[in-house]
């Protein structure tokens, strides 16, 4: 059931953070959301609970006193949208804000990756809303198709064993989303796994038509419809290798290649006749191109005909209608040998970030009725409490009831030096345990864990692909198709018009062809995405799809939030300024005194700063001012502790402080005794990352806050941002950030770096949003295109440097495939080029773009 109250008044990001966890936390709640710029906050609950509303009331006035608490009285539905052929990630941010922002939506949330919309709009609008999505979207997105998601939508996986090819993966999603009935098609190379939303009336027979599409494009792998799988271990079964397919093509290959030898031993040595060489000659392609002719043959009976199945078969069976025979045979061998290198080179790739995944824990130990348990993570449940001896992964999220320990949080960061944990502190599933047992209370299910979610989004990343992937597949498309018509002209038509010389022409054609094939190109360059993703991933950044890790090439303009960002979030007294007759120790007592009974951040950092305990029996008539300070009686004495507002409404005569940061008052018995400044500290990293970016070719560098003028401005200083704002609320930061984006340099793209957690609005509006610190942040996670998984802000710089070498090997593949492929086009064309240089053309291409491409691997 869900439930939207109004908060009236509510401008504090930190403040909605809290109230958002905090609401979440009741025992009836199963979510809670806090939509800050239209001042709501939107609750899932299990029963209809009035005293739920009291509870409301309290936490919301336990941080914000003067925000008004009302409950929205109409009722609301959830509706989901399909928008199919939904990728722009820029669109879909501007598609959740306009529909979000319709006067009868409380929330809207675009999730890219399965191109689906999901709003809660007033029950008495729900009729006419789709109608209104429809316009927002497709004044956007012309080409998308709207339709709403209802109960008769189903969602399947189908396991694709053996799946490596990233050209044939690309045409198998693309045919199963073409199929009636399907909403959405995705296949996850890494993962070899299909997923499809379909209306369920088509849900049984949907594994023949997969299995049908999948067979043409690759008859030796296996499809079947993947299962829960609840067991101890689910994923050791995923990590045993398969090595039989690679045995087979291993012995395909020498077997094909020892018969080749020979039948060019009998050619160049041996006084044989013709039919005993072209006989073994032919066994030797039989061997080696059986399978490619075959599917050729069967992808013509589809009408699928330009592809380079068809351009190895017929310009292999062309070469020895016209006596080129060992040319022939050679160029369907080093064409394997490619289509080797290729699977190698992409189950390399798949290991890599599958070593990354190992964070995935086995089992976890859990007490129940006195006895430890060893279960499957999945089946522990909230408030349970599981045992991690030193050695182990912690396998839920949870917070430490019993020891200490030092937690290896390498494969979640990219951090080499352990953290220490207590009781108390919140563990993270996928941490190692390296010293002492821990004993944790579970606060998330498995599938809400830290490692589960992390494992999710890296295991996806690749289905969003980056604009040059889409070109090349388009590209390919197109391309084959011309150069077959081409090599038909050269071929055919200098003959007829110059007359005679036909074999000759015919070469050239079939020269052209060869070398026209693009498997350079629709190999390695999802290749080299692929293992950037990955790349990222060991330097703890998470990019949520080769269309981000792109996009941070262009990046011109650089956004930060200030705290917890740029700053530790944490607050500090940094000065004290004393007037005659005091000193900076009785000040600093009498303000910790006043603050003892506070809870708020600056009230703990002056507590903190006095470093001992507070007799609070000395203290009476304690009185809190709201939006002023406190007043109090110390020991007989009358105490104010405020800012500059209380000092003028107990018309104490003071001096301003002039130093940035927040300025806390101390006047004794109506005499002013002096200022505390309380400050949030500047993280070591940020003046490196800073002048990193500018470095790495970042044109400006700009901060957000929400912060007085004269701290905005003496951390801006302090760290060499170019511009900053101040004093701006969360409908400000979008304004401002919306201003930046329109005075970017054209083509280029803006990044805004927040904390993930109240920053939402602007991270959905940039270009790249990305959140900082996201370690077991579920907001961060969720709202960010990047997670930058540690409190570094260099991590942006590793990031970016990730994201160029990936662009720079790209660039490279397409220069050396399309750069060699013209020049030998050209010489086969002249009749310089022959066959031998032809199979350079393809295949060695093809091999020197795919070793290119997993240099990344290593970056």
């Amino acid at each position: 059931m869900e439930r939207i109250f109004l908060l009236k008044g509510l401008d504090c990001p930190n403040c909605s953070a809290k109230i958002e966890k905090e609401v979440g936390d009741l025992e009836n709640v199963n979510s809670s959301s806090v939509n800050l710029m239209k001042q709501t906050l939107t609750i899932q609950t299990e029963t209809f609970d009035n005293s739920i509303v009291e509870q409301i009331e309290t936490i919301v006035h336990s941080h914000e006193p003067d925000v008004e608490v009302s409950e929205k009285k109409e009722s609301y539905t959830t509706k989901t949208y399909l928008l199919k052929g939904l990728d722009c990630p820029n669109c879909s941010a501007k598609i959740e804000k306009e529909v979000g922002d319709l006067e009868d939506v409380s929330s809207s949330v675009v999730n890219l990756m399965k191109q689906t919309l999901t709003i809660s709009v007033k029950t008495s609008a729900s009729g006419k809303i789709q109608d209104e999505v429809a316009t927002i979207v497709h004044s956007h997105e012309p080409d998308v198709k709207v339709s709403e998601q209802t109960d008769s939508y189903v969602t399947k996986k189908y396991l694709l064993k053996g799946l490596d090819c990233p050209n044939c993966s690309a045409k198998i999603e693309k045919e199963v989303g073409e199929l009636e009935g399907v909403a959405l098609s995705e296949v996850n190379l890494m993962k070899q796994t299909l997923t499809v939303s379909m209306d369920h009336n088509k849900a049984a027979s949907m594994l023949d038509m997969v299995t049908t599409i999948v067979h043409s494009h690759e008859p030796d792998v296996e499809v079947s419809e993947q299962k829960a799988d609840t067991s101890v271990a689910p994923d050791k079964k995923e990590k045993t290798p398969v090595y039989s397919d690679d045995k087979k093509l291993t012995i395909r290959l020498i077997s094909g290649a020892v018969i080749y030898a020979v039948g060019m031993g009998l050619t160049l040595f041996g006084h044989v006749s013709l039919p005993v060489e072209l006989g073994v000659l032919i066994v030797a392609y039989i061997i080696l191109g059986w399978d490619v002719v075959w599917q050729a043959v069967k992808n013509i009976t589809r009408g699928q005909i330009f592809d380079e199945h068809f351009l190895m078969s017929l310009s292999t069976i062309g070469a020895f209608a016209i006596g080129e025979y060992p040319e022939a045979v050679a160029v369907m061998l080093f064409y394997q040998v490619g289509e080797f290198f290729q699977s190698l080179a992409v189950k390399r790739s798949r290991k890599s970030i599958s070593d990354l995944m190992d964070i995935r824990p086995d089992s976890a130990t859990v007490r129940r009725n006195g006895e430890l348990v060893v279960v499957a993570p999945e089946t522990v449940s909230i408030g349970e409490l599981i045992v991690v001896k030193p050695g182990e992964k912690i396998p839920l999220d949870g917070i430490v009831t019993e020891g200490e320990s030092m937690l290896d949080t390498r494969a979640l960061t990219g951090e080499s030096v352990p953290r220490s944990i207590r009781k108390g502190e919140e563990a993270l599933s996928g941490c190692v345990n390296q010293s002492g047992v821990l004993t944790i209370k579970v606060t998330k299910s498995f599938g809400e864990s830290t490692v589960t979610k992390i494992i999710d989004l890296v295991e996806n990343a690749s289905s969003r692909k980056a604009p040059t992937e889409n070109f090349i597949t388009t590209f390919a498309r197109y391309y084959t198709p011309i150069v077959v018509g081409m090599a038909a002209i050269l071929a055919i038509i200098p003959p007829v018009i110059l007359g005679g010389g036909w074999s000759e022409w015919l070469r050239r054609g079939f020269v052209f062809l060869i070398v026209s094939c693009p498997c350079a190109l629709v190999i390695s360059i999802p290749l080299t995405f692929f293992g950037g993703i990955g790349a990222a991933s060991k330097r703890g950044v998470l990019v949520k799809g080769s269309n981000y890790l792109e996009a941070l090439n262009k990046v011109s303009v650089v956004v930060f939030d200030k705290t917890g960002t740029l700053t530790k979030g944490v607050f500090k007294v940094v000065d004290i300024t004393v007037e005659f007759g005091f000193t900076k120790e009785q000040v600093l007592e009498y303000a910790a005194q006043a603050e003892s009974y506070s809870n708020h951040p600056i009230a703990k950092s002056i507590k903190e700063a006095f470093g001992k305990t507070i007799d609070q029996s000395v203290l009476s008539g304690y009185e809190e001012i709201s939006g002023h300070g406190i007043r109090v009686l110390i020991g007989g004495k009358r105490v104010l502790a405020g800012n500059s507002k209380l000092m003028d409404s107990e018309k104490v005569s003071y001096a301003a402080c002039q130093s940035a940061g927040t300025k806390v008052y101390i006047a004794v018995d109506g005499r002013y005794a002096g200022c505390i400044v309380i400050a949030d500290e500047v993280k070591d990293d940020s003046q490196n990352a800073i002048a990193s970016l500018k470095k790495i070719g970042v044109e400006k560098t700009v901060m957000l806050t929400g912060d007085d003028e004269k701290i905005g401005k003496a951390v801006a200083e302090q760290l060499g941002l170019d511009e900053y704002y101040a004093q701006l609320l969360p409908d400000q930061k979008v304004e401002k950030l919306e201003y930046l984006d329109q005075h970017k340099t054209k083509g280029s793209k803006l990044a805004f770096v927040g904390d993930g957690i109240n920053d939402a609005p602007v991270l959905a509006r940039a270009d790249v949003g990305i959140a900082m610190g996201g370690l077991g942040s579920d907001a961060a996670i969720e709202a960010a295109d990047v997670v930058l998984m540690t409190d570094e802000p260099s991590k942006l710089v590793d990031a970016i440097d990730v994201a160029k070498a990936t662009k720079r090997i790209v660039m490279q593949n397409i220069i050396i495939a399309l750069g060699i492929k013209s020049v030998f086009l050209i010489l086969g064309a002249l009749g310089i080029a022959g066959m031998w240089e032809a199979v350079f053309g393809d295949v060695g291409v093809t091999i020197i773009a795919v070793l290119n491409a997993m240099r990344i691997l290593k970056k």
